[in-house]
Protein backbone atom coordinates (compact mmCIF):
# COMPACT_ATOMS: atom_id res chain seq x y z
CA UNK A 1 0.00 0.00 0.00
CA UNK A 2 1.63 3.19 -1.35
CA UNK A 3 1.20 6.02 1.74
CA UNK A 4 -0.06 9.76 1.53
CA UNK A 5 1.86 12.65 0.94
CA UNK A 6 2.44 14.38 4.42
CA UNK A 7 -0.26 17.02 4.95
CA UNK A 8 0.05 20.64 6.80
CA UNK A 9 1.43 21.05 9.64
CA UNK A 10 -1.65 22.50 12.48
CA UNK A 11 0.75 25.45 12.54
CA UNK A 12 1.39 25.89 9.18
CA UNK A 13 -1.54 27.82 6.92
CA UNK A 14 -2.12 26.45 3.24
CA UNK A 15 -1.88 28.73 0.83
CA UNK A 16 -5.14 29.54 -0.32
CA UNK A 17 -7.68 31.60 -2.21
CA UNK A 18 -10.01 33.25 -0.39
CA UNK A 19 -14.01 31.88 -1.86
CA UNK A 20 -16.14 34.48 -1.15
CA UNK A 21 -19.04 34.24 -2.90
CA UNK A 22 -20.75 31.64 -4.97
CA UNK A 23 -20.36 30.95 -8.26
CA UNK A 24 -24.10 31.26 -9.66
CA UNK A 25 -24.95 33.56 -6.97
CA UNK A 26 -26.79 32.98 -3.45
CA UNK A 27 -30.33 31.39 -4.46
CA UNK A 28 -33.40 32.37 -2.36
CA UNK A 29 -34.38 30.44 0.25
CA UNK A 30 -37.16 28.56 -0.65
CA UNK A 31 -40.83 27.88 1.35
CA UNK A 32 -43.40 27.14 -1.29
CA UNK A 33 -44.38 23.73 -2.37
CA UNK A 34 -44.15 25.00 -6.10
CA UNK A 35 -40.88 26.27 -5.81
CA UNK A 36 -39.85 23.21 -3.97
CA UNK A 37 -41.50 21.18 -7.02
CA UNK A 38 -39.03 23.21 -8.95
CA UNK A 39 -36.01 22.12 -7.64
CA UNK A 40 -36.94 18.30 -7.05
CA UNK A 41 -37.33 18.61 -11.04
CA UNK A 42 -34.03 20.40 -11.70
CA UNK A 43 -32.00 17.74 -9.05
CA UNK A 44 -33.52 14.55 -11.31
CA UNK A 45 -32.00 15.94 -14.28
CA UNK A 46 -28.93 16.51 -12.62
CA UNK A 47 -25.65 14.67 -12.64
CA UNK A 48 -22.88 13.12 -10.86
CA UNK A 49 -23.28 12.92 -6.48
CA UNK A 50 -25.10 15.62 -4.82
CA UNK A 51 -23.32 18.01 -1.95
CA UNK A 52 -25.49 18.35 0.87
CA UNK A 53 -25.58 20.28 4.17
CA UNK A 54 -27.82 21.27 6.75
CA UNK A 55 -28.26 23.75 9.77
CA UNK A 56 -29.46 23.58 12.82
CA UNK A 57 -29.42 25.95 16.20
CA UNK A 58 -27.39 24.18 18.39
CA UNK A 59 -27.30 25.86 22.11
CA UNK A 60 -30.18 28.04 21.19
CA UNK A 61 -33.04 25.54 20.67
CA UNK A 62 -34.33 22.86 22.56
CA UNK A 63 -33.73 19.27 19.97
CA UNK A 64 -31.70 19.25 17.19
CA UNK A 65 -34.06 19.83 14.38
CA UNK A 66 -33.09 21.46 10.78
CA UNK A 67 -33.43 25.20 10.10
CA UNK A 68 -31.87 25.30 6.70
CA UNK A 69 -30.86 22.56 4.56
CA UNK A 70 -28.28 22.98 1.24
CA UNK A 71 -28.11 20.95 -1.61
CA UNK A 72 -26.06 21.29 -4.59
CA UNK A 73 -25.85 19.18 -8.18
CA UNK A 74 -24.12 19.44 -11.29
CA UNK A 75 -26.51 20.50 -13.79
CA UNK A 76 -29.59 21.71 -10.99
CA UNK A 77 -26.92 24.25 -9.05
CA UNK A 78 -27.67 25.09 -5.46
CA UNK A 79 -30.72 24.99 -3.52
CA UNK A 80 -31.54 26.55 -0.20
CA UNK A 81 -34.30 24.67 1.57
CA UNK A 82 -36.58 26.10 4.66
CA UNK A 83 -37.40 22.76 6.26
CA UNK A 84 -39.36 25.06 8.87
CA UNK A 85 -41.97 25.40 5.81
CA UNK A 86 -41.43 22.69 4.01
CA UNK A 87 -40.79 19.94 6.39
CA UNK A 88 -41.51 17.11 4.09
CA UNK A 89 -38.65 16.50 1.56
CA UNK A 90 -39.79 13.24 0.50
CA UNK A 91 -39.82 14.24 -2.86
CA UNK A 92 -36.21 15.39 -2.94
CA UNK A 93 -35.71 12.24 -1.70
CA UNK A 94 -37.18 10.61 -4.59
CA UNK A 95 -35.38 12.65 -7.21
CA UNK A 96 -31.97 11.32 -5.66
CA UNK A 97 -33.27 7.87 -5.66
CA UNK A 98 -29.57 6.19 -6.36
CA UNK A 99 -27.22 8.85 -6.30
CA UNK A 100 -24.33 9.33 -3.90
CA UNK A 101 -24.77 12.17 -1.24
CA UNK A 102 -21.58 14.17 -0.27
CA UNK A 103 -21.27 15.22 3.56
CA UNK A 104 -18.48 16.49 5.39
CA UNK A 105 -19.34 15.02 8.98
CA UNK A 106 -22.40 12.62 8.15
CA UNK A 107 -23.07 11.27 11.51
CA UNK A 108 -24.23 14.59 12.71
CA UNK A 109 -26.65 15.32 9.67
CA UNK A 110 -27.88 12.24 9.08
CA UNK A 111 -30.53 11.87 11.85
CA UNK A 112 -32.13 15.16 11.37
CA UNK A 113 -31.87 14.82 7.44
CA UNK A 114 -34.12 11.65 7.87
CA UNK A 115 -37.18 13.58 9.68
CA UNK A 116 -37.74 15.80 6.52
CA UNK A 117 -37.66 11.69 4.57
CA UNK A 118 -34.00 12.47 3.33
CA UNK A 119 -32.11 9.15 3.70
CA UNK A 120 -29.61 8.47 1.22
CA UNK A 121 -29.05 5.13 -0.82
CA UNK A 122 -25.00 5.81 -1.06
CA UNK A 123 -22.59 8.55 1.20
CA UNK A 124 -19.41 9.91 0.64
CA UNK A 125 -18.09 11.59 4.02
CA UNK A 126 -15.00 14.07 3.48
CA UNK A 127 -14.56 14.17 7.06
CA UNK A 128 -13.65 10.90 7.27
CA UNK A 129 -11.76 10.36 4.19
CA UNK A 130 -9.66 13.27 5.34
CA UNK A 131 -9.44 11.19 8.70
CA UNK A 132 -7.94 7.65 6.76
CA UNK A 133 -5.99 10.17 4.61
CA UNK A 134 -4.31 11.21 7.46
CA UNK A 135 -4.62 15.00 7.59
CA UNK A 136 -3.62 16.82 10.79
CA UNK A 137 -7.28 19.04 10.44
CA UNK A 138 -10.30 17.65 9.51
CA UNK A 139 -12.88 20.53 9.80
CA UNK A 140 -14.54 21.59 6.78
CA UNK A 141 -12.57 24.90 6.00
CA UNK A 142 -9.20 23.21 6.87
CA UNK A 143 -9.99 20.76 4.84
CA UNK A 144 -10.90 22.63 1.85
CA UNK A 145 -7.74 24.78 2.38
CA UNK A 146 -5.12 21.94 2.22
CA UNK A 147 -6.76 20.03 -0.47
CA UNK A 148 -8.38 22.40 -2.73
CA UNK A 149 -6.28 25.28 -1.48
CA UNK A 150 -9.53 27.21 -1.43
CA UNK A 151 -10.39 29.78 1.69
CA UNK A 152 -13.86 28.76 3.23
CA UNK A 153 -14.92 31.66 5.57
CA UNK A 154 -16.82 29.43 9.06
CA UNK A 155 -17.79 32.54 11.18
CA UNK A 156 -21.37 31.65 10.67
CA UNK A 157 -21.01 27.67 11.89
CA UNK A 158 -22.47 28.52 15.27
CA UNK A 159 -25.39 30.86 14.77
CA UNK A 160 -28.93 30.84 15.62
CA UNK A 161 -30.20 29.35 12.11
CA UNK A 162 -33.77 29.17 13.66
CA UNK A 163 -33.73 33.57 12.66
CA UNK A 164 -35.94 34.53 10.06
CA UNK A 165 -35.40 35.65 7.80
CA UNK A 166 -31.72 35.02 7.59
CA UNK A 167 -29.37 37.31 6.87
CA UNK A 168 -27.82 37.97 3.59
CA UNK A 169 -24.60 36.85 4.51
CA UNK A 170 -25.33 33.45 6.82
CA UNK A 171 -27.27 32.78 3.45
CA UNK A 172 -24.13 32.76 1.45
CA UNK A 173 -22.30 31.08 3.84
CA UNK A 174 -24.29 27.94 3.81
CA UNK A 175 -24.94 28.07 -0.11
CA UNK A 176 -20.51 27.72 -0.18
CA UNK A 177 -20.75 24.90 2.51
CA UNK A 178 -21.75 22.85 -0.49
CA UNK A 179 -20.24 24.74 -3.19
CA UNK A 180 -17.00 22.88 -3.82
CA UNK A 181 -18.06 20.07 -1.79
CA UNK A 182 -18.14 17.43 -4.76
CA UNK A 183 -14.87 18.48 -5.98
CA UNK A 184 -13.33 17.89 -2.44
CA UNK A 185 -14.97 14.83 -2.39
CA UNK A 186 -13.04 13.75 -6.30
CA UNK A 187 -9.80 15.15 -4.60
CA UNK A 188 -10.58 12.93 -1.34
CA UNK A 189 -11.15 9.76 -3.74
CA UNK A 190 -8.22 10.14 -5.85
CA UNK A 191 -6.03 10.43 -2.47
CA UNK A 192 -7.59 7.61 -0.87
CA UNK A 193 -7.39 5.72 -3.77
CA UNK A 194 -3.98 6.44 -4.62
CA UNK A 195 -3.02 5.56 -0.80
CA UNK A 196 -5.15 1.63 -1.00
CA UNK A 197 -7.77 2.98 1.66
CA UNK A 198 -11.10 3.54 -0.85
CA UNK A 199 -12.17 0.20 0.23
CA UNK A 200 -11.04 1.04 3.97
CA UNK A 201 -13.53 4.54 3.28
CA UNK A 202 -16.51 2.52 1.22
CA UNK A 203 -16.86 0.10 4.31
CA UNK A 204 -16.49 3.54 6.81
CA UNK A 205 -19.23 5.73 5.15
CA UNK A 206 -21.90 2.42 4.80
CA UNK A 207 -21.51 2.06 8.62
CA UNK A 208 -22.38 5.74 9.09
CA UNK A 209 -24.94 5.61 6.81
CA UNK A 210 -26.47 2.34 8.79
CA UNK A 211 -26.09 3.44 12.18
CA UNK A 212 -29.14 3.76 14.29
CA UNK A 213 -29.60 6.88 15.79
CA UNK A 214 -28.08 7.12 19.42
CA UNK A 215 -29.92 5.28 22.03
CA UNK A 216 -31.72 6.99 24.93
CA UNK A 217 -29.44 7.75 27.61
CA UNK A 218 -29.85 6.22 31.05
CA UNK A 219 -30.18 8.75 33.79
CA UNK A 220 -28.95 11.63 31.61
CA UNK A 221 -29.33 14.19 34.56
CA UNK A 222 -25.47 12.36 35.19
CA UNK A 223 -24.45 14.46 32.43
CA UNK A 224 -24.70 17.57 34.18
CA UNK A 225 -21.34 18.93 34.53
CA UNK A 226 -20.04 18.93 37.91
CA UNK A 227 -22.10 16.39 38.99
CA UNK A 228 -19.11 14.20 40.28
CA UNK A 229 -18.26 16.67 42.50
CA UNK A 230 -21.46 15.77 44.56
CA UNK A 231 -21.31 13.15 47.33
CA UNK A 232 -24.44 12.78 48.75
CA UNK A 233 -27.81 11.03 46.95
CA UNK A 234 -29.81 14.16 48.56
CA UNK A 235 -27.53 16.87 46.26
CA UNK A 236 -28.07 14.25 43.28
CA UNK A 237 -32.14 14.03 43.95
CA UNK A 238 -31.76 17.88 43.68
CA UNK A 239 -29.70 17.56 40.53
CA UNK A 240 -32.03 15.14 39.50
CA UNK A 241 -35.38 17.48 40.07
CA UNK A 242 -33.75 20.72 38.42
CA UNK A 243 -32.61 19.03 35.46
CA UNK A 244 -36.06 17.29 34.80
CA UNK A 245 -37.60 21.05 35.89
CA UNK A 246 -35.07 22.51 32.81
CA UNK A 247 -35.70 20.34 30.26
CA UNK A 248 -39.69 20.43 30.54
CA UNK A 249 -39.44 24.17 30.39
CA UNK A 250 -36.92 24.23 27.48
CA UNK A 251 -38.77 21.91 25.44
CA UNK A 252 -42.23 23.76 26.14
CA UNK A 253 -40.36 27.06 25.57
CA UNK A 254 -38.17 25.55 22.40
CA UNK A 255 -34.81 26.84 24.10
CA UNK A 256 -31.87 25.24 24.65
CA UNK A 257 -31.80 23.53 28.09
CA UNK A 258 -28.48 25.42 28.96
CA UNK A 259 -30.15 28.85 28.09
CA UNK A 260 -32.94 28.29 30.88
CA UNK A 261 -30.52 27.43 33.45
CA UNK A 262 -26.96 26.66 33.29
CA UNK A 263 -25.23 23.34 35.16
CA UNK A 264 -23.45 25.48 37.48
CA UNK A 265 -26.35 26.80 38.50
CA UNK A 266 -27.93 23.22 39.01
CA UNK A 267 -24.87 22.15 40.98
CA UNK A 268 -24.99 25.49 43.14
CA UNK A 269 -28.37 24.63 44.13
CA UNK A 270 -27.57 20.83 45.19
CA UNK A 271 -24.49 21.80 47.40
CA UNK A 272 -26.40 24.59 48.96
CA UNK A 273 -29.96 22.49 49.34
CA UNK A 274 -32.11 25.98 49.86
CA UNK A 275 -35.03 25.43 51.75
CA UNK A 276 -36.81 28.68 50.14
CA UNK A 277 -37.02 31.22 47.46
CA UNK A 278 -35.45 33.90 48.96
CA UNK A 279 -32.15 31.31 50.11
CA UNK A 280 -32.34 29.99 46.64
CA UNK A 281 -32.35 33.78 44.89
CA UNK A 282 -29.32 34.54 47.62
CA UNK A 283 -26.92 31.95 45.47
CA UNK A 284 -25.29 34.48 42.94
CA UNK A 285 -25.78 31.56 39.99
CA UNK A 286 -29.76 32.45 40.60
CA UNK A 287 -29.73 36.41 41.04
CA UNK A 288 -29.86 36.79 37.36
CA UNK A 289 -33.19 38.17 36.41
CA UNK A 290 -34.37 35.55 34.00
CA UNK A 291 -33.49 32.85 36.22
CA UNK A 292 -34.85 34.68 39.80
CA UNK A 293 -38.08 35.12 37.68
CA UNK A 294 -38.34 31.36 37.79
CA UNK A 295 -37.12 30.96 41.06
CA UNK A 296 -40.39 29.63 42.17
CA UNK A 297 -40.51 26.86 39.69
CA UNK A 298 -36.98 26.03 40.51
CA UNK A 299 -37.63 25.93 44.14
CA UNK A 300 -40.59 23.81 44.16
CA UNK A 301 -38.16 20.89 42.17
CA UNK A 302 -35.51 21.43 44.94
CA UNK A 303 -38.33 21.11 47.55
CA UNK A 304 -39.52 17.81 45.77
CA UNK A 305 -36.03 16.53 45.87
CA UNK A 306 -35.95 17.15 49.44
CA UNK A 307 -38.75 15.39 50.32
CA UNK A 308 -38.27 12.48 48.96
CA UNK A 309 -37.84 9.38 51.49
CA UNK A 310 -34.41 7.82 52.01
CA UNK A 311 -35.07 4.98 49.60
CA UNK A 312 -36.17 7.22 46.58
CA UNK A 313 -32.87 8.97 46.61
CA UNK A 314 -30.87 8.00 43.32
CA UNK A 315 -27.59 5.64 43.90
CA UNK A 316 -24.58 7.46 43.96
CA UNK A 317 -23.32 5.56 41.31
CA UNK A 318 -24.73 5.31 38.14
CA UNK A 319 -26.63 2.26 36.46
CA UNK A 320 -24.69 -0.83 35.86
CA UNK A 321 -23.90 -1.33 32.34
CA UNK A 322 -21.34 -4.39 30.48
CA UNK A 323 -18.91 -1.93 29.87
CA UNK A 324 -15.43 -2.74 31.57
CA UNK A 325 -14.50 -0.20 34.27
CA UNK A 326 -12.23 3.30 33.42
CA UNK A 327 -8.74 1.73 32.52
CA UNK A 328 -7.00 3.34 35.11
CA UNK A 329 -8.77 0.94 38.03
CA UNK A 330 -7.55 -1.99 35.65
CA UNK A 331 -4.58 -2.30 37.16
CA UNK A 332 -5.42 -2.94 40.75
CA UNK A 333 -8.73 -5.03 39.87
CA UNK A 334 -7.46 -6.72 36.92
CA UNK A 335 -3.93 -6.44 36.69
CA UNK A 336 -4.08 -9.05 33.52
CA UNK A 337 -6.65 -7.09 31.71
CA UNK A 338 -4.52 -4.23 32.08
CA UNK A 339 -1.44 -6.02 30.50
CA UNK A 340 -3.48 -7.24 27.65
CA UNK A 341 -4.56 -3.43 27.23
CA UNK A 342 -1.18 -2.05 27.05
CA UNK A 343 -0.04 -4.72 24.76
CA UNK A 344 -2.86 -4.43 22.64
CA UNK A 345 -2.83 -0.50 22.62
CA UNK A 346 0.88 -0.71 21.16
CA UNK A 347 0.04 -2.94 18.24
CA UNK A 348 -2.62 -0.48 17.57
CA UNK A 349 -0.65 2.29 17.69
CA UNK A 350 2.02 1.18 16.08
CA UNK A 351 -0.32 0.71 13.10
CA UNK A 352 -1.97 3.85 13.42
CA UNK A 353 1.68 5.59 13.09
CA UNK A 354 2.43 3.51 9.68
CA UNK A 355 -0.59 3.89 8.10
CA UNK A 356 -1.35 7.32 9.14
CA UNK A 357 -4.71 6.77 10.34
CA UNK A 358 -5.64 8.05 14.10
CA UNK A 359 -6.38 5.28 16.55
CA UNK A 360 -9.88 6.00 17.13
CA UNK A 361 -10.50 5.62 13.24
CA UNK A 362 -8.49 2.47 12.75
CA UNK A 363 -10.34 0.48 15.75
CA UNK A 364 -12.79 2.09 17.98
CA UNK A 365 -11.21 2.39 21.64
CA UNK A 366 -14.24 0.56 22.86
CA UNK A 367 -14.03 -2.20 21.43
CA UNK A 368 -10.69 -2.59 22.14
CA UNK A 369 -11.34 -2.15 25.96
CA UNK A 370 -14.34 -4.77 25.88
CA UNK A 371 -11.77 -7.23 23.63
CA UNK A 372 -8.95 -7.06 26.66
CA UNK A 373 -11.56 -6.88 29.26
CA UNK A 374 -13.08 -10.15 28.60
CA UNK A 375 -10.95 -12.07 25.86
CA UNK A 376 -12.31 -14.53 24.33
CA UNK A 377 -11.70 -18.59 25.99
CA UNK A 378 -9.44 -18.99 23.15
CA UNK A 379 -7.67 -16.31 21.55
CA UNK A 380 -6.99 -16.84 17.92
CA UNK A 381 -7.33 -14.28 14.88
CA UNK A 382 -10.52 -15.93 14.25
CA UNK A 383 -12.16 -15.29 17.63
CA UNK A 384 -11.07 -12.11 17.84
CA UNK A 385 -12.24 -11.22 14.70
CA UNK A 386 -15.48 -12.45 15.76
CA UNK A 387 -14.97 -10.39 19.08
CA UNK A 388 -14.36 -7.47 17.38
CA UNK A 389 -16.91 -7.57 14.68
CA UNK A 390 -19.75 -8.16 16.83
CA UNK A 391 -18.84 -4.59 18.77
CA UNK A 392 -18.89 -2.84 15.30
CA UNK A 393 -15.54 -3.36 13.50
CA UNK A 394 -15.31 -3.69 9.81
CA UNK A 395 -13.79 -6.12 7.95
CA UNK A 396 -10.70 -3.43 6.62
CA UNK A 397 -10.15 -3.09 10.24
CA UNK A 398 -10.66 -6.99 11.71
CA UNK A 399 -8.22 -7.68 8.29
CA UNK A 400 -5.39 -5.29 9.56
CA UNK A 401 -5.28 -6.15 13.90
CA UNK A 402 -7.23 -9.54 14.62
CA UNK A 403 -3.58 -11.25 13.56
CA UNK A 404 -1.61 -8.60 15.76
CA UNK A 405 -4.06 -8.58 18.73
CA UNK A 406 -3.96 -12.36 19.18
CA UNK A 407 -0.89 -12.16 19.38
CA UNK A 408 -0.16 -9.31 21.79
CA UNK A 409 -3.17 -10.25 24.22
CA UNK A 410 -2.21 -14.00 23.86
CA UNK A 411 1.75 -12.83 24.80
CA UNK A 412 0.24 -10.96 27.56
CA UNK A 413 -1.35 -13.35 28.97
Amino acid sequence: MSQTAPSASADEEPDVTPLTTPADGVPDVLTTQSGLDRAVDALAGGVGPVAVDAERASGYRYGQQNYLVQLRRTGAGTMLIDPVALPDLAAVNDALRGTEWVFHAASQDLHPLSEQGLVPDAIFDTELAARLLGLERVGLGAVVAEVLGLGLAKEHSAVDWSTRPLPASWLTYAALDVEVLVDLRDALAERLEAAGKAEWARQEFEAVRLAPPPAPRVDPWRRVSGVHALRSRRQLAVVRSLWQAREDNARRRDISPGRVLPDRAIIAAAQALPRNVGALTALPTFSGRGTSRRAPMWQTAIDVALALPEADLPPLRGPRTDAPPPPRAWADREPAAAARLEAAKAVVAELSELLTVPVENLLQPDALRRLCWSPPAQVTEESVTAALAARGARVWQTDLLAGPLAAAIGAAG
